[in-house]
């Protein structure tokens, strides 16, 4: 897991209450009712949202650096630290590491499991998490405007009256939803010259259902998260 302290969207949001516990609780919990982790590690610069961690039963072994949590850290650094920390001071190499963000708190624990059987089926480098985007918001239906004001197709660059009107002529469309990202670990050091990176050469998709794929990043999305978990999240024993 990564949760870092500094968000700006919406301060504070890892520890703050969604359905009566902290954001993160709720991935926590996920994660560890899948059975699916031999080490379920929290990587974090705050000390708050480490002691959160710890409270429902997640390992915090070390803090990531403080260069490592600014706004503009891409995960790519964060993830190599983590597993390097884990290889020099306790002697543990995963084969494979699953990203999972508190942001996503609907995602459940099938979700996580079927993404790591599709890992093994497949020969994929690494898997993540995807929902269909909405016919409105198709790639083959979005306009570029050029400086002068003048409207094209984004893809193609052809004239408006090119636009797919029916939905059933198009192909569907899907976006990363940042529920889960899993990856092998040797793609984190690059190999056969593919620089390193989370993907590898072969990314292999886990279609996800968009009402457990929501992604908290602003005060919208959070009401959105609230009205779902009353009706998407099941009740737990």
């Amino acid at each position: 897991m990564t949760a870092r302290g500094g968000s700006k969207g919406l301060p504070g949001k890892n520890l703050r209450l969604l359905g009566g516990k902290p954001l993160i609780a709720h991935t926590i919990d996920t994660a560890n009712d899948s059975r699916a982790f031999d080490r379920l590690i929290l990587s974090t610069d705050d000390e708050a949202i480490a002691e959160a961690g710890r409270a429902f039963r997640c390992d915090v072994p070390f803090m990531r650096p403080a260069e490592l949590a600014r706004d503009e850290t891409p995960h790519l650094p964060v993830l190599q630290h983590a597993v390097r920390w884990l290889r020099d001071h306790g002697r543990y190499e995963p084969d494979a590491v699953m990203i999972l963000q508190p942001t996503s708190p609907l995602r459940r624990a099938a979700d996580i499991l079927e993404s790591i059987a599709i890992l093994e089926r497949s020969g994929a480098d690494s898997v993540v998490s995807v929902s269909e985007v909405p016919a409105h918001y198709n790639p083959l239906r979005t306009l570029r405007v050029d400086g002068d004001g003048t409207a094209t197709l984004f893809v193609t660059g052809e004239p408006v009256r090119r636009r797919i009107n029916r939905r059933q002529d198009m192909a569907p469309a899907w976006t990363m939803n940042g529920a889960i990202y899993l990856f092998r670990t040797a793609v984190l050091a690059g190999s056969d010259g593919v620089e390193p990176s989370l993907y590898g050469r072969r990314t292999a998709a886990y279609v996800m259902p968009s009402e457990f794929g929501i992604s908290i990043d602003s005060l919208d999305d959070w009401t959105a998260a609230e009205l779902a978990l009353e009706t998407l999240a099941p009740p737990r024993e």
